[in-house]
């Protein structure tokens, strides 16, 4: 075994010449993040540029990956505020909310912590060297622009408002009130993503992170004590939206399309 000295006199330490020395899986969960992210990635693209069945009319469902449909080739139906753009194929039905949501995804604490390790591999695991020489953090281009998820908190929360509205209008179906697997499925998209928007690291700071007495702020107490719960989930949160959103889409793609009937409750 060679040895190596950090300094004169210094008591000499073996040079160690494997890469890292963790002898358990540490290459799984980067896959799994590789494998889920880039799956999850390439059903909601195509289904983006599908431009098809997103709207369910007997029953006002929308799915949330069309949501706001503002192009002129939207059904009117489904176009709660208005169309706006041209219907080119290039142009998705939800363009306002779209990039803002992919923004704060791709800012969020929690995913740049996962794709950073699984597609970057900066650093892939704990005790795993850089997969890069150089390290410039987030002080450069592109990465100075991870400093925007406080701004894109803001319009996740907008569109978390608009996605509510969209579960509310699907109660009330051209024949009344209604209820089915269909409006279980959005209202429970709803919530999750409700959760997971709160629970952001921007949204704990907003709440709390500036008080200096939280005794003469009570209630800005609770609600950042209640907030931090959840933010101790957010990686579970973010997932379980990933599953949710996808859930919700391929649902109501697949009763618009005629594959199966909505199991209906009342009306």
């Amino acid at each position: 075994m060679t040895t190596t000295a950090t300094r004169p006199g210094a008591r000499a330490r073996a040079a160690i010449a494997a890469k890292t020395l963790r002898t358990d899986r540490w290459w799984l969960a980067p896959l799994i993040t590789v494998i889920g992210l880039g799956g999850w990635v390439a059903y909601a693209t195509v289904r983006v540029f599908m431009h098809k069945w997103y709207w369910v009319e007997d029953f006002h469902y929308l799915t949330p990956f069309y949501s706001p449909c503002i192009t002129d080739r939207c059904v009117p139906e489904a176009a709660h505020f208005g169309t706006y753009l041209p219907g080119w194929w290039i142009i998705p039905e939800a363009a306002f909310s779209l990039p803002f949501l992919l923004l704060f995804r791709l800012t969020c604490y929690y995913y740049r912590k996962a794709y950073y390790r699984a597609f970057w591999m900066s650093p892939p695991a704990c005790a795993v060297p850089d997969g890069h020489k150089t390290y410039g953090g987030e002080t450069r281009f592109p990465l100075i622009f991870q400093n925007a998820h406080r701004y894109a908190f803001y319009a996740a929360g907008i569109i978390s408002l608009i996605n509510t509205y969209d579960a509310i209008l699907a109660f009330h179906s051209p024949d009344g009130f209604g209820f089915g697997l269909g409006n279980v499925i959005l209202v429970g998209n709803v919530v999750m993503l409700w959760a997971y928007t709160i629970s952001c690291h921007s949204c704990r700071h907003i709440i709390g992170g500036r008080l200096k007495h939280f005794s003469k702020h009570p209630m800005r107490y609770r609600a950042w004590t209640f907030v931090s719960k959840l933010n101790a989930r957010h990686m579970q949160l973010a997932w379980i939206t990933l599953g949710t959103l996808a859930l919700t889409d391929f649902y109501v793609m697949a009763v618009s399309a005629g594959w199966f009937s909505d199991l209906r409750f009342i009306n």
